[in-house]
C-alpha cells in the first residue's frame, strides 16, 4: 500500500476556539491520500465500526485542518483546502483523529452529506469552503504505521480503535467566513435564540469534527452573500 504523506488530524486542542496552542490543539489533520486514492478505493473492510455509531446525529458537518506548516513528529500537518482541491479527483482521507467523540461522529458520516471546510490555528482561523463525504467510516491506517505521529500501538488490525473517511472538494466559499465573524453571531444568537446559539464551534471547541444543525448550516451559507459584520 503506498504511503502517501500523511497529515495530522487532532481531536481537541487547548480551550479557546481556535488560539494557536501547543501541539494537541489540533484541528483535524488530513491526509492526503491521493483522491482517497488506494485507500478510498480498496476498502477491505467497509468497518462494522464505521456503522456501529447508531442513529446518525447530523446531516451536516464542520472539519478542522490545519492550512498552516507545523511539524509533528517530523511530519508537516498542514493540509488546506488547496491541498484538498490539488489531490487527485479532489478526494483525500480525513486521517489521525484521535478523540473518540470526534471519531463517532465521522463514523455517523453518510454518503453525500456535506461539511464545512475549516480553516485552524492559523492567523486567521475560519470556514473555508465546502466538501461532501464520498466514503464512509473505514479504519484509519496512519494508526498502524509505527512512523507516523498518529500511530497508536493499542489499536490492533482486527478490532481498530480509530476510523477515517474520505472527502471530496465542493467549492470554496463565496468569501472566507472567519471565526471572528461566528462569534459575533453566536453571542448576538445567545441573546435573540438565533441559528447559532448552541454552535459547538462554541461550545464544543475542542472538538475537530463537529456536527451542524439544519438551521445553523443554511445561516453561515446565507452569510456568503453578506458583507462581514
Amino acid at each position: 500500500m503506498p504511503k502517501p504523506r500523511k497529515r495530522l488530524a487532532g481531536a481537541a486542542g487547548p480551550a479557546g476556539p481556535d488560539n494557536k496552542g501547543p501541539a494537541g490543539k489540533r484541528t483535524k489533520t488530513k491526509n492526503p491520500v491521493g483522491a482517497s486514492a488506494t485507500l478510498g478505493n480498496s476498502s477491505p473492510e467497509k468497518t462494522s465500526a464505521s456503522k456501529n455509531c447508531g442513529k446518525n446525529l447530523s446531516s451536516y458537518w464542520l472539519m478542522k485542518s490545519e492550512p498552516e506548516s507545523r511539524l509533528e513528529k517530523g511530519v508537516d500537518v498542514k493540509f488546506s483546502i488547496e491541498d484538498l482541491k490539488a489531490q487527485p479527483k479532489q478526494t483525500a482521507c480525513w486521517d489521525g483523529v484521535r478523540n473518540y467523540q470526534a471519531r463517532n461522529f465521522l463514523r455517523a458520516m453518510q454518503l453525500g452529506q456535506e461539511a464545512f471546510f475549516y480553516h485552524s490555528n492559523c492567523k486567521e482561523p475560519g470556514i473555508a469552503g465546502l466538501v461532501k463525504i464520498v466514503k464512509e467510516a473505514y479504519p484509519d491506517h496512519t494508526q498502524f504505521e509505527k512512523n507516523n505521529p498518529h500511530y497508536d500501538p493499542s489499536s490492533k488490525e482486527d478490532n481498530p480503535k480509530w476510523s477515517m473517511v474520505d472527502v471530496q472538494f465542493v467549492r470554496m466559499m463565496k468569501r472566507y467566513i472567519t471565526l471572528a465573524e461566528l462569534k459575533i453571531h453566536y453571542q448576538a444568537h445567545k441573546t435573540t435564540g438565533g441559528p447559532l446559539k448552541n454552535m459547538a464551534l462554541f461550545t464544543r471547541q475542542r472538538l475537530s469534527i463537529q456536527p451542524l444543525t439544519r438551521e445553523e448550516f443554511d445561516f453561515i451559507l446565507s452569510l456568503e452573500e453578506k458583507e462581514p459584520s
